[in-house]
């Protein structure tokens, strides 16, 4: 009997890197397979395979992913097709179950390492990267067409990794990278023809199966997100993971209130369409001010933060804070009348500090109303960035047919 011939697996340069409370795989456009090049079944099945999915063991074991939604995830970066802007970046929300790549949204974290990855990576102008300084990397977001700019530290040439910036939810301090999230309400989608708040209203009442009628903001800032009180679905706003993804029965109910937040942004048309959208909308909810202890074991106190917020991605309530959540919580805290607003004490307000399962994250926003809405002009937050890992990943070379 002949043996079997078995090619060798495929070697693809790329890039681990953390950026925020994310990880993921980077790579240059350039250096993907031909096939993958282009948006298709390809490119899914090569960071499906990359990432280790689908995998019925939750695992990740024979891949990059890390069985979370914070560390399932790909970044495709190239030179911008954009004037005024240096670099493209597309990114992908693997699932980890199901053979799906979720394209309808972006990754505020791992928003942070792509100015770094661009300046290491020789995508920016030499002549434009400062011996030592900040350099402002502008970025089109090319999941949503939005313009983020990174500003990076620099020290002899080199993008600077290390320093004492702390973020809760990262173990080790890093150099500290401000990120600008500009004009960074939705203009694509919903029934309010590209309005922050697509409904129109700054809180609406959703009838959600199995729950009721329930208050909930609905905006479209960041990452499309519904809001929702805390204490109107049986919670405090101060709980940790095992409390919301240990619960089955919770999941569905959070799940109903994302789809019934998504049909009312015209997000989706039907109810069996959320299955195809996992990354988007998210679902959080908020609670005032509370004394907690974070998952660390950190004693947050009520003084020290303006509100709570627990937020859900792909199914399970994340560890953090997604950091276009983050856009979206200092969005609508900065507009009077929002559920988020109110959790932090009502009033004018141009940025917030807000519990999460790890610690805390102050973010802020400039919101102003003109033209009989409200419109934000950009979103500030700090967060941090490194390199894990660098070379080359290797999938088997069936992965990518053309």
């Amino acid at each position: 009997m002949t043996s079997p011939t078995h090619a060798p697996q495929l070697r693809i340069p790329a890039t681990y890197m953390r950026g925020g409370t994310s990880k993921g795989v980077f790579f240059r456009l350039d250096d993907l397979p031909e096939a993958a090049r282009v948006p298709g079944p390809a490119r899914d099945a090569l960071l499906m395979r990359v990432i280790g999915s689908p995998d019925p063991y939750g695992k990740h074991t024979d891949g990059m992913g890390g069985a979370t939604s914070s560390t399932s995830k790909c970044v495709i970066i190239a030179k911008s097709s954009k004037p005024d802007h240096d670099v493209d970046y597309l990114y992908g929300q693997v699932s980890i179950d199901t053979a799906f790549v979720d394209w309808s949204g972006n990754c505020g974290n791992l928003s942070t390492a792509v100015g770094p990855f661009a300046i290491a990576n020789g995508l920016i102008d030499p002549a434009r990267v400062t011996r030592d300084g900040t350099v402002a990397v502008r970025v089109w977001q090319a999941n949503i067409g939005k313009t983020i700019i990174c500003h990076v530290p620099v020290v002899d040439g080199e993008v600077q990794e290390t320093g004492d910036f702390e973020l809760d939810g990262v173990t080790f301090p890093a150099a500290e990278i401000v990120l600008e999230f500009i004009d960074p309400s939705d203009e694509g989608e919903g029934e309010g023809g590209g309005a922050l708040f697509p409904t129109g209203n700054v809180v609406d009442t959703l009838d959600v199966p199995g729950i009721g009628p329930l208050q909930a903001t609905m905006i479209s800032a960041g990452i499309p997100t519904v809001f929702v009180n805390a204490a109107d679905i049986g919670y405090t706003g101060t709980e940790l993971q095992p409390a919301i993804n240990g619960d089955a029965d919770a999941l569905v109910r959070l799940e109903a209130i994302r789809v019934a937040g998504a049909l009312r942004m015209g997000l989706i048309t039907d109810p069996r369409e959320a299955a195809t959208r996992q990354h988007t909308p998210k679902v959080a909810f908020v609670a005032p001010p509370a004394d907690h202890v974070a998952s660390s074991g950190k004693r947050i106190a009520a003084g020290d933060i303006d509100l709570c917020v627990r937020a859900m991605s792909m199914g399970k309530l994340h560890h953090a804070m997604m950091g276009t959540c983050a856009v979206a919580i200092a969005t609508a805290a900065a507009v009077p009348g929002t559920l988020v607003n109110l959790a932090a004490g009502g009033g004018a307000r141009e940025a917030v500090r807000f519990g999460h399962p790890s610690g805390t994250l102050r973010v802020g926003a400039e919101a102003v109303h003109a033209d009989g809405g409200w419109k934000v002009a950009r979103a500030v937050m700090s967060r941090s960035a490194r390199v894990l890992m660098d070379g080359a990943v290797r999938v088997p070379a069936d992965t990518v047919h053309g």
